[in-house]
């Protein structure tokens, strides 16, 4: 397997997009806890190496909200069962090593000071998921100015206020003390408009450089992306592994290269990190979707390469995935692509997504069996969607895609994460 020079960094920032979709509105969170965390950590005067691990698990505070319904349940104060979504982004970055440092952080970022303070953890830990509640809900009690496009600074007091009078109880009073003295300037308050705040991340990315991974490593980062996306609705679970498979599985029946064959299979994870974007109920609908409806399903291929595109490493990856809807005869979305501008990696994307879909429940109808599929598959490529090589393959070894396609992939989700997302 191939090694891949990758700025984790990147990846933290992209992953922090595609959750700002499921929120629409309520974007740019996980950025404006990063930073107000990380400005509380610089007054305390942590170093450099707490400040950036704090700065990264503040960006993925959230992931473990994937479905529209619960994100609008981060807009209160408090709320029950807010400790889920704890315990689901935890299991997210358990199952990646490059990511599992943070999953203590996540698991205790909505826990109260007074229960937080004599957990058996690093005090480290405790620091930094107290200090990311403190100010999530900082940035929460701001939302109603930023959205509204209301000046700020009339809210700035009574913010510093509900935070003062959980010091203590909610939140550790070192971390208090320091929030009141920064959150005092009016810079402070600016500074969260969005302009202002993609400024500051960007600072912080430029101070980044790539690291090499191996595939396995690689895979398991890209892989809280695609279950984040996959937790959004029951009838989805395990599309995206089933998608990886199955491209890479075709891409080797073509004889292509390890390195394109590792890449086809991360493109499938990553193809659909776009839906975050769309409602779950609009994912669930049994019925036919709107026009309107459909206009806002079309863009999820879009949304895909524009929080894939930045990544360095996955330059190419982030435009076999944004392929994923395009069809041979130009009729596809968002870009209108024929064959000619379509990579086969692209084609055989197009064909697994589609395969994988009908194998798999949906609201209005059950899996078809192999070969069904099959005879679906053959009919587009009759009528100049698919491309009739990609589907030959399929073709020629019906059995061994299907087990790709329903299989789940080689790193597992969590229990937990299983548990949660199948309400």
């Amino acid at each position: 397997m191939s090694d891949y020079l990758i700025n984790l960094h990147e990846a933290i920032y992209s992953l922090s997009d595609a959750l700002d979709l499921v929120g629409v509105t309520h974007i740019h969170h996980g950025k404006r806890v990063a930073y107000m965390a990380a400005e509380c950590g610089k007054h305390l005067c942590w170093n450099k190496t707490q400040l950036d691990e704090l700065f990264q698990a503040a960006i993925l505070h959230d992931s473990g909200v994937s479905k529209t319904a619960v994100h609008a349940k981060l807009a209160q104060l408090q709320w029950e069962e807010e400790s889920e979504h704890c315990h689901l982004g935890a299991a997210l970055m358990s199952s990646s090593p490059m990511l599992q440092r943070f999953a203590p952080i996540v698991r205790h970022h909505h826990t109260h000071w007074h229960e937080l303070k004599s957990m058996d953890l690093p005090l480290e830990v405790k620091l930094n998921a107290n200090c990311i509640y403190m100010v999530d809900r900082v940035d929460i009690l701001t939302l109603k100015y930023l959205v509204n496009d209301t000046d700020i600074l009339l809210g700035k007091e009574s913010i510093r206020q509900t935070i003062a009078d959980r010091r203590d109880e909610w939140f550790c009073p070192e971390l208090v003390d320091a929030f009141m003295e920064i959150s005092y300037s009016e810079a402070f308050w600016f500074s969260l408009e969005a302009n202002n705040i993609n400024g500051y991340v960007s600072t912080w990315l430029s101070e980044t450089h790539a690291q090499r991974m191996s595939f396995e490593e690689l895979r398991s980062l890209v892989s809280v992306f695609s279950r984040i996306v996959d937790a959004k609705s029951a009838f989805t679970r395990e599309h995206s592994d089933g998608v990886a498979n199955l491209s890479r599985h075709l891409g080797e029946l073509f004889g292509l290269a390890e390195t394109n064959c590792e890449m086809l299979e991360l493109a499938g994870l990553l193809h659909d990190i776009g839906k975050l974007r769309i409602p779950d109920e609009l994912l669930e609908k049994p019925g036919r979707l709107t026009e309107a409806e459909i206009g806002l399903m079309r863009r999820h291929s879009f949304d895909t390469y524009n929080i894939l595109k930045n990544i360095t490493g996955l330059e190419q990856v982030s435009l076999w995935a944004a392929h994923h809807h395009e069809r041979v005869d130009g009729s596809g979305y968002p870009y209108h692509l024929d064959k000619d501008g379509l990579s086969l990696e692209a084609r055989i994307i197009e064909v697994a997504d589609v395969f994988q879909a009908l194998a798999q429940r949906r609201p209005y109808r059950e899996p078809l069996p192999p070969e069904q599929i099959l005879v679906i598959l053959k009919e587009q490529v009759a009528k100049g969607k698919l491309d009739a090589d990609v589907v030959g393959k399929v073709d020629l070894d019906l059995h061994a895609c299907w087990q790709a396609a329903i299989r789940k992939g080689e790193v597992q989700m969590a229990p937990v994460l299983q548990g949660v997302s199948a309400d």
